[in-house]
């Protein structure tokens, strides 16, 4: 277990899967943990309650967070609820939102999924950043699609996450000289409601039988990951993207 106390962690998208597996990471490190969600408050308390009935201390905030006014809410609660520091941020919030060829997109679809899964890092982590003190850590969310272009349609989201791992490395050569370290992890095929919906079940029991471990990941397996990345235990790492797909894809 890492140890967290006294942190303060804001998780956008940390109500759902991953990003419901991290908070509960974080908060049994003892951080207390702003936990974002865009849509379902049901499952926003649900991750709320397991983290009180764990006995940590967490907020949930709904916010979309490609909206300039979302974002500055969701701060401004975690600091009125926390304090003025957010010493972990984790940028989960994002998704695929459908599966477009070049024939089927337009320029509007194209920047919507740009705009919801590097734009929201972007305008997030530079809300957060004048309250990071020198320690803090940022973790990102690319995928391996960023390495291997994607499944079909998956173009759009792709090029987004493709530029997740950019903005990250050239983030963390910025931080440095301040302390602050930036990473990313890069989750293959995952069991989350992302893969239920956008992609079919002999798709995904085919990538499993191929894949080195012959299974998908678990959202837990992921957050233990972030976790590291969020601790001092990985004091000398920043601007890496760490691969988590059971072997499908080495770099």
């Amino acid at each position: 277990m890492y140890d967290f106390n006294g942190k303060v962690a804001l998780v956008t998208g940390g109500a759902r899967d991953i990003g419901k597996a991290t908070s509960l990471k974080l908060a049994k490190g003892g951080a207390a943990v702003c936990i974002n969600y865009f849509d379902n408050p049901e499952q926003a308390e649900e991750t709320l309650n397991e983290i009180k009935e764990l006995g940590g201390k967490a907020i949930t905030v709904q916010g979309d967070m490609t909206k300039d006014e979302d974002i500055a809410n969701v701060v401004a609660k975690c600091k009125e609820a926390f304090g003025d520091k957010i010493h972990i941020l984790v940028n989960v919030a994002g998704g695929l939102v459908a599966r477009k060829t070049m024939d089927e997109m337009d320029w509007d679809f194209w920047s919507f999924v740009i705009n919801l899964n590097l734009g929201s890092v972007f305008k997030v982590t530079k809300e957060v950043l004048p309250n990071m003190p020198s320690g803090g850590a940022i973790v990102n969310f690319s995928s391996q699609a960023a390495r291997d272009g994607g499944g079909p349609g998956a173009g759009a989201y792709a090029t987004s996450k493709g530029g997740v791992l950019t903005f990250t490395r050239g983030l963390a050569k910025e931080l440095g000289p301040k302390g602050i370290r930036v990473n990313c992890v890069s989750p293959g095929m995952i069991n989350t409601t992302f893969h239920d919906t956008f992609t079919k079940s002999e798709v995904r029991e085919k990538v499993a039988a191929g894949t080195p471990l012959r299974r998908e990941g678990e959202a837990g397996e992921v957050a233990d990951l972030v976790a590291y990345l969020a601790s001092n235990e990985s004091s000398f790492i920043t601007g890496a993207s760490v691969e988590i797909n059971g072997g499908t894809y080495f770099i």
